[in-house]
């Protein structure tokens, strides 16, 4: 299994790049093989899709990009096929919130994507996608730890990240966590 391949990008196509790692060829097919620049250097984070008549790699820029796709192939009737282009034409913020929020018509807008694949997209990611993409953060500060206590306390991650931002970053974690709670409870 490959974690990434870093090299440099010899060819692009519609939908994959070829990046030369130590005279080797690595045929990668990504979201967005434009965003690339040929004969330029890059870290792609890959995921090996093997079956028995197939062998092929869907590489990303971040790992951010790389998770979720993961998770998305787990949606029961989405492949690697389906995947690609939902993260080609919409952003990982984008998806993850319309997940949440239950946003059928956003997720139909994707190639292939109906009322029956976006509702098991729904069924199946619901809730757990929080945490992917980093750590929830405020414009100047990490809030690692006053997720963490939300979270002891029992709330659930889609209404913590919800709050994060209207919490003031200058405050001490103490402080932060019932500036926090007196808004989880409006």
């Amino acid at each position: 299994m490959y974690a990434y391949i870093e090299g440099i990008v010899t060819s692009i196509g519609s939908n994959y790049i070829v990046i030369d790692n130590n005279g080797i060829g690595y045929q990668i097919y990504t979201p967005n093989s434009y965003a690339f620049v040929l004969s330029e250097k890059y870290r792609i984070y890959v995921y090996q899709y093997v079956r028995e008549d197939e062998i092929s790699l869907y590489g990303f820029k971040t790992k951010e990009e790389k998770e979720l796709f993961l998770k998305l192939i787990e949606v029961k009737g989405l492949g690697c096929k389906m995947a690609l282009p939902i993260l080609a034409t919409g952003s990982i913020e984008g998806i993850k919130d319309a997940i949440e929020r239950e946003n059928i018509l956003y997720l139909k807008k994707f190639p292939k994507i109906g009322d029956k694949v976006a509702k098991q997209i729904i069924l199946d990611l619901k809730g757990k996608l929080d945490g992917y993409g980093g750590i929830f953060t405020v414009d100047s500060g990490d809030t690692s730890e006053l997720v963490e206590a939300l979270q002891a306390l029992g709330y659930k991650q889609g209404d913590i990240r919800k709050i994060i931002p209207s919490v003031d970053p200058k405050l001490t974690v103490e402080e932060q966590i019932k500036q926090a709670l007196k808004l989880l409870l409006k």
